[in-house]
């Protein structure tokens, strides 16, 4: 049998069951992408993220994710959590305080964050972000999210922004109207498929104590209902507030951004946007806690 390391960590969160979890296997070397998919699809968590050897001269690892159904260019919850089994398991961090991931996107170099000889966070620096218009009406939006068309925030453009994948971010009220959120998700994904749209992503000044936003996530179009806490998708958000000029230009802004409350998994990310230089910079940051630890078991062939 072919035994293969594979941890179940629960990403932007210290605890157990909350957060965002993320299925890691730190060496598929072996593994095909049908195997990888398989494996994505039993282990049945948002995401999980396969580590290879890298090709890119810079890279330490080239990662790959899948979620249950499909593969996806990017995952930000599944790098952090594959940085805490690399930094915390395979002793990554005696070696450096920094690694580079070759992803479908491109290189994203991520910061560990120790204390005391204990990892702390770790910070990923996204591509540079982008948005673009998309005509939709947002009464059918509204629909298609479960919530009223009143609950919209009409000060903010509805827009598709990414730092990897494509978020359509919808701008509400209130962070009730998040959490009452009930959303037709065979519309929402046939319409997120049409679009090439990886997750619809509501978001809301109206943060709970702590935090600055307080977001939701749904991605049915590749096969998951709700993503609890999602760093592709806030971090796209960033830089949509960057590239709207939402936040003064200029400056290095750090926002805390709530998640996963509404289906009891809370999580937090820690966002620095740098508007300084020509292109907005986006950092996103959290913790992670190893739930589970095991191996799985592959015929060999």
């Amino acid at each position: 049998m072919n035994a293969l390391k594979v941890y179940h960590v629960d990403a932007f969160t210290k605890k157990p069951f909350a957060g965002n979890p993320a299925g890691v296997i730190p060496d598929a070397s072996t593994l095909t992408l049908p195997q990888m998919q398989q494996i994505a699809n039993e282990l049945n968590l948002p995401e999980s993220a396969f580590l290879l050897p890298a090709s890119h001269p810079e890279a330490d690892y080239r990662i790959r994710y899948f979620s249950p159904t499909v593969e996806i260019d990017f995952c930000g919850h599944a790098t952090v959590a594959s940085t805490w089994v690399l930094a915390t398991e395979f002793g990554w961090l005696e070696k450096g305080n920094r690694l580079v991931f070759e992803t479908n996107v491109g290189l994203i170099p991520v910061e560990l964050e120790a204390q005391d000889g204990q990892l702390q966070r770790v910070k990923m620096t996204q591509i540079t972000p982008s948005v673009k218009e998309i005509a939709l009406n947002p009464e059918a939006v509204a629909r298609m999210v479960g919530i009223r068309i009143d609950d919209i925030d009409a000060r903010y453009p509805m827009k598709l922004a990414s730092t990897g994948g494509l978020h359509l971010l919808v701008p509400v009220q209130t962070k009730e109207a998040i959490n009452q959120a009930v959303p037709s998700l065979a519309e929402l994904a046939t319409m997120n498929q049409e679009h090439g749209i990886t997750t619809t992503h509501l978001f809301t000044w109206d943060a709970p104590d702590g935090y600055n936003l307080y977001t939701r996530d749904f991605a049915p179009a590749i096969g998951i209902p709700e993503d609890p806490v999602t760093g592709a998708a806030n971090g796209a958000l960033a830089g949509y507030l960057a590239l709207e000029n939402l936040l003064p230009t200029g400056e290095e802004h750090h926002l805390v951004i709530g998640q996963g409350h509404a289906i009891n998994r809370p999580g937090t990310l820690y966002i620095t946007i740098d508007t300084s230089a020509q292109d907005p910079v986006i950092r996103v940051a959290g913790e992670a806690h190893i739930t589970i630890a095991g191996e799985i078991r592959l015929p060999l062939e």
